[in-house]
């Protein structure tokens, strides 16, 4: 079993030459082979469920077709990304005390399996605000194990597999939930029906939950090797994140982009409103905008990392101009009148968006760590994760606020957001090797 598990990884995986300390071997250790392979397989569990379990697709449709009030929809995606950043400051120190941290993931899996299992009773069995609540509560549940996972996933790799090869495992893991989103909407686009008939969507989470209790199962397997538990308590994380935004000008700009650049994140969900609304396709509708997710998913990335090496500051201002400006014409389109007769242009544009928006990712992860000294980066990321946390909750409800005067005015103020971060991300300082 452990030269296939070798055979089989060495397929998947080649290692960087240089990637770890020392030569890398020709051959892979079993350990790592089969270390590696239930790590892909777990992580593709989980993404599975992730394209279900989806604040910029299924969801959104999902409150449509229960009669959810729209100004909920402004609240998915916060909810999600927000819940599970916030709780990171918390919760790392409680994980790095364990010595057996998959079992943190196994946890994790179980807490988002139960939340997609509370979301699919809701959808079966409410309609209206109510059930717009009870998915908005579970979805906040959801984002909490997924923020345990996110602390143990990154650790549990780091101690089982070397340098050179760990990007190649997420890429993989990324590469399966693009062809997952793409299978599960060319599925609900030919089996989905003109109807609005919510059991398919109850279904389909109900599958998500099982995927992540297999997933749980898989990660369960991992051979960890004991850590040493550190200590370390939340106070001290606080006062020196409130020390670094103090003092440092050109993160604290940083983070006024990235507010900003949220325009890409969350005017997705209002468009698979307004075609849930307006297209009158029945849930068969919904496919393709599970499918333009996959697809942004699974080329995103080839596309805009080189860009990100050349200027990261200059990617993220482009991918905060293009995504306004396609909001802004599909606004002016609808305007007119020419969605309606063609409702499909809200899933090109949603194509569009969600390849912006994996542009705009890309570019800032980049950003900061090139503007980071070596020893920096961890805290610059965990500070500028947990802000950004706090700082959607904020922008979610604001934007909450204003759909309730319908999706176009939230649409509006998301393009004027975006436009206004074109002209604040030209004011950062250029921290790429090619400026």
């Amino acid at each position: 079993m452990s030269s296939l598990s070798q055979r089989l990884y060495a397929r998947l995986v080649r290692p960087v030459r240089g990637g770890g300390r020392g030569p890398q071997p020709e051959r892979a250790d079993p350990e790592v082979s089969a270390n590696g392979l239930r790590q892909i397989a777990a992580a593709a569990l989980q993404n599975a469920g992730d394209q279900v379990v989806n604040a910029g697709t299924v969801l959104p449709w999902l409150l449509a077709a229960v009669g959810a009030p729209v100004g909920l929809v402004g609240l998915l995606v916060p909810v999600r990304e927000s819940g599970s950043l916030l709780p990171q400051a918390l919760l790392s120190p409680r994980v790095r005390r364990r010595t057996q941290r998959r079992w943190v993931w196994v946890a994790g899996a179980g807490v988002q399996a139960a939340a997609a299992a509370g979301m699919a009773l809701a959808a079966a069995t409410t309609e209206g605000a109510l059930a717009g609540a009870l998915v908005l509560t579970t979805l906040a549940l959801f984002a909490m194990g997924r923020s345990l996972c996110s602390i143990a996933s990154k650790d549990v790799m780091a101690r089982t597999i070397p340098k050179g090869q760990r990007g190649q495992i997420n890429g993989l893991s990324t590469l399966a939930s693009g062809v997952v989103a793409v299978t599960i909407g060319l599925g609900i686009r030919l089996w989905g029906g003109e109807g609005t008939d919510v059991t398919l969507l109850a279904l389909l989470l109900g599958g998500a939950a099982l995927a992540w209790v297999a997933g749980a199962a898989v990660y369960a397997t991992v051979r960890e090797p004991a850590a040493a538990p550190e200590a370390a308590e939340p106070g001290d994380w606080w006062r020196d994140a409130w020390r670094l935004l103090s003092r440092d000008a050109p993160f604290r700009r940083f983070v006024t982009v990235r507010t900003l650049l949220l325009v890409s994140a969350l005017s997705p969900p209002f468009l698979v409103v307004l075609a849930a609304e307006r297209g009158g396709a029945g849930l068969s509708g919904l496919g393709p905008f599970v499918i333009a997710q996959g697809a942004a998913r699974m080329i995103g990335g080839r596309l805009f990392g080189r860009l990100a090496d050349r200027s990261s500051r200059r990617l993220m201002a482009f991918g905060a101009l293009a995504a306004s400006l396609v909001v802004l014409a599909l606004l002016g389109l609808s305007a007119l009148g020419v969605v309606r007769e063609a409702p499909w242009l809200y899933a090109v544009g949603y194509f569009v968006l969600a390849l912006v928006h994996t542009g705009v990712r890309v570019a800032r992860k980049t950003y900061v760590v090139d503007m980071a000294e070596p020893d920096q980066v961890t805290e610059y990321v965990a500070v500028s994760n947990t802000l950004m946390g706090a700082l959607l909750l904020v922008t979610g409800a604001v934007n909450a606020a204003l759909a309730t005067f319908g999706a176009e005015v939230a649409l509006a103020f998301l393009a004027l957001l975006g436009l206004t971060g074109v002209v604040v991300a030209r004011t950062l300082p250029e921290v790429s090797a090619r400026g």
